[in-house]
């Protein structure tokens, strides 16, 4: 692609959500220079275009020959476009292409693993003594070890797995590693389609080791845990702004799925009609990826609806997408998934949702509500302003904006799940599944009596971007909820929305019998750091006395299970020698949480949009 292309117009199509949008995107604002020119001037025709990788193109968008024309996208846009054009293509690297290459023939070896998004089936994100070989006495003298750094990224949001002693993770430009969990070399490396972007699950087939994961383009593979060939790859929403984000879980060779699609990052394109894409659960062949199942969280396909109150036309139901990790209950033949909101009128009653399905069928079994009517997208996208005032746009800077016309008459508050539920057990034989919400609420209820509530507790104030986003972890007496809670405000000089670096952030331990608060602990802070936000969104991770929660501030800390105080506390914000050469540096910790193995502490750093931008991956180990 050459620098003469793109045209700069403001985007604007009529289309729903189908393969009209990117192909409306590329006519727009493209085929003047790639389709319309016999070829002069070296600029490629959309032909040669379609047998490029997406991921090559996405990469010449972003940062290459075509950054300034494409700066009239956003992020989704571009990355539609890119899917569209290109070829999921797969390329699994030589080892005398690896850069610090482990030694050939490298034995497995018989270690501990966390193998998921937990390293149980219900979800306590909590590491036993025995696998974690590291205790709450250790955790003060945790120093790095190695680091590992990402080329071509800024964010880290792929939690790694480990397994028989080799670690997998996945990077921004689409490499997945499998590196050596001491050292840190590489045993192999194989780039696929588009961002890794769900966290990473190992199981055996045949009595081989087998990486599942999804990327940002909607994809789940599974690669062969010895070589990193690809055993297969399928998409689940066929969709062009799929996501693969939930975490797959592995048992007894199947492999369950969760499913969304980011649509409603469109309700922000001027004529698109909202919304049609719906979330599902599935279960796929670990062997063939074949699906066994897939269940839709919203039972009837959207379809047109009337305009709504501002006149603008409507596609619906949508949304209730799946952004988290199955809870398997295989003695019940059950599993929980936990649902977003509606991204377009009309509501359904199966967003925001705990829902239980058959691990056998995906047959429905029950599901409880905790937020009705809440259809939301970005045509939304309001943020609470510092003084309490409702006149901040995510999207749009400045005090002095409107809803967009496209905003569902529902205006829902946008207290979707991202994080999975946690299946506890209480006395006498009970049990409960907790859930944080980013209503800032948390919740436990009864499996065993359709979600009849047993308690609730508010941990923060909730928000579009607050309460608990990526999860909580439990040793089974108490459950430990981070809180994010970010804040922005008006910047007086420019007037441009920014981050309140004194807003968000805290971690509060309840019991799990009654839901008592047992100690609440609020952030350190962001002390003289600008563009800094102290909110803990990251997932929380357990060790028998000790809890981890990361922090968009960079720093990563341990809090005592019995008291909240905190132990040890590490800036990854800065910039790190890496035992691959590669330019590393840390920055703001969202999404996943740390993974505790052997005396290690595995954790990523960086995210960008708004917050510290990083690309590597930290293994901590005790002092002697």
């Amino acid at each position: 692609m050459k620098r003469s292309c793109l045209l700069l117009i403001a985007s604007c199509f009529a289309f729903a959500a189908d393969d009209s949008y990117p192909a409306a995107l590329f006519q727009k604002h493209c085929a003047t220079c790639h389709q319309n020119s016999d070829g002069a001037g070296r600029i490629p025709q959309i032909e040669e275009l379609k047998a490029l990788p997406s991921r090559v193109i996405l990469r010449t968008l972003e940062s290459g020959a075509m950054k300034q024309q494409a700066s009239v996208l956003s992020a989704n846009e571009r990355t539609f476009v890119a899917n569209w054009l290109g070829k999921p293509v797969i390329t699994e690297l030589q080892h005398e292409q690896i850069v610090n290459a482990c030694p050939p023939g490298a034995a497995w070896k018989n270690a501990s693993g966390w193998t998921g998004w937990s390293p149980d089936l219900v979800n306590t994100r909590f590491q036993s003594a025995r696998e974690a070989k590291l205790s709450a006495a250790d955790v003060p003298r945790l120093k790095p070890k190695w680091v590992f750094a990402f080329p071509d990224a800024t964010s880290m949001r792929a939690q790694p797995a480990v397994y028989r002693g080799r670690v997998f993770v996945g990077g921004q430009d689409g490499t997945v590693y499998s590196l050596d969990a001491a050292t840190g070399c590489t045993h192999w490396s194989t780039v696929v389609n588009a961002e890794v972007r769900s966290g990473m699950a190992v199981g055996e087939i045949a009595g081989k080791p087998t990486i599942f994961f999804g990327d940002s383009s909607g994809y789940y593979y599974a690669l062969d845990g010895q070589t990193g060939k690809t055993l297969w790859q399928l998409r689940l929403i066929d969709h062009p702004a799929a996501k693969g984000t939930a975490t797959p879980v592995f048992y007894r060779g199947r492999v369950y799925i969760g499913a969304t699609a980011l649509e409603e990052g469109l309700g922000l394109a001027p004529d698109y009609v909202c919304c049609v894409s719906r979330g599902s659960e599935s279960a796929v062949d670990a062997a063939t990826g074949k699906v066994i199942w897939q269940r839709y969280t919203i039972a009837e396909e959207a379809k047109s609806q009337p305009n709504n109150k501002r006149g603008a036309p409507v596609m619906g139901p949508s949304g209730a997408g799946v952004w988290n990790t199955a809870t398997l209950d295989p003695a019940h033949d059950t599993m929980y998934i936990n649902t977003g909101d509606n991204f377009s009128d009309p509501t359904t009653s199966t967003s925001d949702a705990i829902m239980a399905l058959s691990m056998s069928t995906g047959e429905i079994l029950w599901w409880k509500q905790f937020t009705a009517k809440d259809a939301w997208n970005n045509s939304c996208g309001f943020f609470m302003a510092s003084d309490g005032s409702r006149t901040v746009s995510s999207m749009v800077p400045g005090p002095n904006v409107e809803v967009n016309e496209k905003c569902p008459d529902s205006d829902g508050p946008d207290f979707d799940f991202a994080s999975s539920s946690i299946l506890v057990q209480l006395p006498k034989g009970r049990r409960a599944l907790l859930v944080g919400q980013k209503s800032g609420m948390v919740y436990a209820v009864d499996p065993d009596r359709k979600g009849e509530m047993l308690w609730q507790a508010r941990a923060g104030e909730g928000g579009n971007a607050g309460g608990i986003e990526w999860g909580m972890a439990s040793d089974g007496r108490n459950v430990y909820a981070a809180v994010a809670d970010v804040g922005f405000k008006i910047a007086p000089e420019t007037g441009q929305r920014v981050i309140d670096s004194t807003k968000g952030g805290g971690i509060v331990a309840y019991r799990v019998d009654n839901g008592a608060q047992m100690w609440r602990t609020p952030p350190p802070g962001c002390g003289q750091k600008t563009e800094c936000s102290p909110a803990q969104s990251a997932a929380v991770t357990g060790i028998p006395g000790v809890v981890f929660s990361g922090a968009l501030d960079g720093h990563l800390r341990a809090y005592a299970t019995d008291t909240g105080k905190i132990i040890w506390d590490y800036d990854t914000a800065h910039e790190f020698k890496t035992i691959n050469g590669v330019p590393g540096h840390g920055g703001a910790i969202d999404g996943p949480g740390p993974v505790v193995v052997d005396g290690m502490v595995y954790a990523l750093s960086g995210r960008s949009n708004r917050y510290l931008g990083g690309n590597v991956l930290i293994a901590f180990s005790k002092e002697p």
